[in-house]
């Protein structure tokens, strides 16, 4: 009787955890941004957009992570674009939040002159 309540307890303990695991994942909403840069633009302009958009994470208190990197795939199917970047928020909230930001604005304004296409995707971590 003791093992059979020492293995209750130890599947339930298993249990909660892995339900708390989920449910702090259901939490993290991923927004993810692919830039294709003008041909025009100098690789100098470039990195200034590059180092604007990763100065966000200290300036936009909603952003809970951030990375990014140049696309390195041998697979030719990028299309054009180049620069992925990856931002992680808790609610849509807070996205909403960062995108209304004066210095989200400003970033966008660095942005712009050299910004050919963009493709952004927002998901829920599952």
């Amino acid at each position: 009787m003791r093992i059979l309540f020492l293995f209750l307890a130890f599947f339930t303990l298993g249990i909660t955890a892995r339900a708390q695991q989920n449910s702090d994942n259901k939490s993290l909403l991923r927004h993810v941004v692919i830039f294709k840069f003008k041909d025009s633009s100098a690789p100098e302009d470039v990195k200034k957009v590059a180092e604007a958009f990763a100065n966000l994470y200290g300036k936009v208190p909603q952003i809970k992570s951030f990375e990014w990197g140049i696309n390195n795939s041998p697979e030719k199917f990028n299309e054009g674009f180049t620069h992925c970047f990856v931002l992680t928020f808790s609610a849509e909230k807070d996205l909403a939040d960062y995108q209304l930001n004066p210095a989200h604005i400003e970033f966008q304004k660095i942005l712009k002159p050299h910004m050919e296409k963009v493709f952004v995707v927002d998901y829920w971590v599952k």
